[in-house]
């Protein structure tokens, strides 16, 4: 039997040496909370404890040597707030540390169904007292501004003194920037200043106030002590921290529960006295229902989502559990409130910044859309909320109409300094286009297009004909932006831009036309809010159809951009030992050759696979792989989506390998950051786009799946348009229901069939 936990991940022997990484693995969060895997007792194992509001950041100056029109002047990045988790205990005045003392048992795991962190230590103090310690901690989906932790003290072997104290520290920084970008932020610290502390009638409280952004958050705890044995309790406080202090005259075996509910409430501008008992009342609710209650109520909501979300893999234990931890991150890190959006790193740690990126749009947005499509719609909504800082952002960069979505953001103010690799990338006006398209096709939500997507596609469609031009063969070219592959910068006419630009334009004429024609009063309020112009309109579906796309007709083969082939090919054998490529060498030795940090055009041909056909797929393929390094983890999925179309199928899973438990395993060193949520979504998509070879074509729902050799089969459910639909595939056929919703035709390898 396989000692894999399936719905799990366990951690059976404490190893100091990985409690950084294992901070990131045992995270918890609910899309609004995020806390890493932290002890409750105060360690020193070189971890970075923290705890992060999605969307609650501060503001640093940047800086520049030489600084032009159109440089953002500031950037902005998530804060560790107020830690609430830790729990000091003290036996016969020993704290209690893994760092001292003996381990006899030790056990850690989270728990997938249950959406619950616990931790079970049999631990003897250096004076010989033996205890054993038991926790649990969960951040609720029911009551998105409450954490729990519960501890359980059992002394095995002696009476004694136990002390419990229970805190919320105020004195919390960010990491400070090393010699890696990725990691760590300008702040020296002080970013959140505390305004008050106080703890009385079991309530502990600290309000604090952002240094720029004029952001508050308000953090709360209330403790319930069980216990027979004798006991008194007391307060403690500071000018950042308060603390419940518990000293109990423990008797052996007797058990001593502590059940911590901690709120967590962030808030623009002033705190006022409906919003403070707004938060008074979360936590008296709490203390109220207790734990069992959200508890249960966790797994309810867990089950919900399990149940459209689950894919169901036979014959390889290490990929089922892989997939599963993904799938769990993921809802642990999205926002559900259309204000706030799913960062690189989720809510685990301080890589990136916290900052959202095109990630969402291209890699996670397709995994919520086809089993959560719920959730796809706040995410969407979330960059409709942004419009008018796109556009602000547009005309900070001298342009005369349109959005310029930032390249990365929290708040909708542009974030990137290195416009090379950052402001460049305007394909990430196209990718959100695309998605719009891509949400109000699976769900068939035209309000939703009516109301503000058209609104999307025409604001970015405008400004492809703001940076693009016609020639004097009436071509439409797009110069000086960088696509997807950060290793090729300020390039004309990038093919991956270029397509998504007149997909854009494209889907921008046609939305526009369909409120023309079938809601024309939502047009006329459209056309008077943005100032449309009839000519403008034309224009979007020439630029679209007269798009360049450039083409090497001797090689027979697409060129990243116009000077790509150009270049001399990159020198792999000298930098075998040096990825990724960007920490070893300037940016512009790297920009001079034919490398590519990620999949560009390869990504081009999976999103808009019409434009290609089968033999070019496969040529462009052949070509790309031998000069992709894959520094970036969001390469190696689409690699192995690709591979699978074209019957590549070992490489296919070789790709998916290294994209499926990247995280889990510590494939790239440095998850001890935070997690790759782009590449957990990718990991998904390999499977569902890949192996079961899933496509949306104008509307239409097809398959052409493939069993790996590794499985005996798998199951998954996709949501589309109103309906949940299970595909099982097996070594000699694939099956196909619907769970709910009416009956629905698809293709499956081009044989239209009834899924009932």
């Amino acid at each position: 039997m396989s000692s894999i936990n399936l719905w799990g991940y366990t951690e059976k022997n404490f190893q100091k040496e990985k409690y950084p990484l294992n901070e990131t693995l045992f995270a918890l969060g609910n899309g609004y909370i995020g806390t890493r895997g932290s002890f409750e007792e105060k360690s020193d194992f070189g971890g970075h404890d923290g705890t992060f509001i999605n969307g609650f950041y501060d503001y640093y100056d940047l800086s520049y040597g030489e600084k032009y029109n159109g440089y953002p002047d500031r950037s902005h990045a998530m804060l560790n707030v107020t830690n609430g988790k830790r729990i000091d205990i003290y036996i016969n005045n020993e704290r209690f540390s893994l760092e001292k003392g003996t381990i006899k048992d030790y056990v850690r795991e989270i728990d997938f169904k249950k959406g619950i962190l616990t931790r079970r230590v049999t631990w003897i103090s250096e004076k010989g007292d033996e205890i054993l310690y038991e926790s649990e901690r969960l951040v609720s989906f029911y009551e998105k501004h409450l954490m729990i932790s519960k501890i359980r003290i059992t002394p095995l072997n002696f009476d004694g003194d136990i002390k419990v104290v229970s805190y919320l520290e105020g004195d919390v920084k960010n990491i400070t920037k090393e010699n890696d970008p990725r990691i760590g932020v300008e702040f020296q610290g002080d970013e959140l200043k505390v305004l008050e502390c106080k703890i009385d009638n079991n309530r502990g409280e600290i309000i604090s106030r952002t240094k720029s952004s004029n952001l508050g958050l308000i953090c709360l705890m209330a403790n319930n002590i069980k216990c027979d044995d004798q006991y008194d309790s007391s307060y403690e406080q500071n000018d950042k921290s308060v603390s419940h202090v518990f000293n109990i005259k423990a008797e052996k075996n007797k058990v001593i529960d502590l059940e911590k509910y901690i709120v967590y409430k962030s808030y623009k501008n002033e705190l006022n006295d409906n919003l403070y008992s707004e938060v008074i009342g979360i936590v008296e609710e709490a203390f109220t229902k207790k734990y069992d209650f959200y508890k249960q109520k966790q797994k309810e909501f867990i089950d919900d989502f399990w149940f459209n979300t689950d894919i169901l893999i036979d014959g390889d234990d290490a990929t089922q559990q892989g997939i599963r931890f993904n799938m769990f991150h993921l809802l642990q890190s999205v926002g559900r409130d259309s204000l706030t959006n799913i960062s690189a790193k989720g809510l685990t740690g301080e890589g990136y910044e916290g900052h959202y990126f095109w990630d969402t749009e291209i890699y996670i947005l397709p995994f919520f859309l086809y089993t959560n499509p719920n959730i796809a719609k706040q995410l969407v909504n979330y960059r409709y909320n942004l419009l008018d800082s796109a556009r602000k952002r547009a005309k900070e960069m001298q342009y005369k109409k349109g959005a310029l979505y930032p390249w990365r953001t929290i708040n909708g103010e542009e974030c990137s300094a290195y416009f090379p690799a950052g402001t460049a990338q305007y394909h990430i006006n196209g990718d959100i286009a695309y998605t719009v398209c891509k949400y109000v096709e699976a769900t068939n939500d035209e309000e939703f297009m009516v109301e503000k997507g058209a609104e999307i596609l025409i604001e970015t469609a405008r400004l492809w004909l703001e940076i693009g031009h016609f020639n004097s063969k009436g071509e439409f070219h797009i110069c000086c932006v960088t696509g997807p592959d950060e290793y090729t910068a300020i390039v004309n006419n990038n093919v991956y831009t270029n397509l998504m630009a007149a997909n854009n334009l494209h889907n921008a004429y046609k939305a526009a036309m369909l409120l023309q024609k079938k809601y024309p009063a939502q047009y006329k309020k459209l056309v008077d809010k943005i100032n449309i112009e009839e000519s403008e309109i034309d224009n979007f579906e020439v630029a679209a159809n007269e798009m360049y796309v450039p083409y090497d007709e001797h090689r027979k083969l697409y060129p990243q951009d116009d000077s790509f082939f150009d270049k001399p090919k990159w020198d792999f054998i000298d930098s075998e030992d040096k990825h990724p490529l960007l920490m070893h060498y300037h940016p512009l030795n790297i920009y001079r050759a034919q490398v590519c940090k990620q999949a560009d055009l390869i990504l081009a041909e999976f999103l808009l696979g019409g434009y290609f056909d089968r033999e070019q797929k496969m040529r462009d393929y052949d070509y790309y792989e031998k000069i992709t390094t894959h520094d970036s983890s969001l390469s190696t999925c689409i690699f192995s989506i690709m591979a699978n179309e074209l019957g590549l199928y070992d490489k296919a899973y070789d790709y998916f390998g290294d994209s499926v438990r990247t995280d889990i395993d510590n494939l790239h060193n440095n998850t001890s950051a935070g997690i790759h949520t782009a590449n957990m979504a990718g990991a998904w998509m390999s499977i569902i786009y890949g192996f079961a070879g899933m496509r949306v074509e104008d509307g239409i729902l097809r398959f052409s799946p493939h069993l790996p050799n590794q499985w005996n089969s798998y199951r998954f459910r996709v949501s589309f348009r109103g309906r949940i639909i299970e595909v099982c595939v097996t070594k000699d056929n694939t099956e196909f229901k619907i769970l709910h919703g009416e009956p629905i035709m698809i293709y499956n390898e081009e044989k239209s069939i009834k899924v009932v």
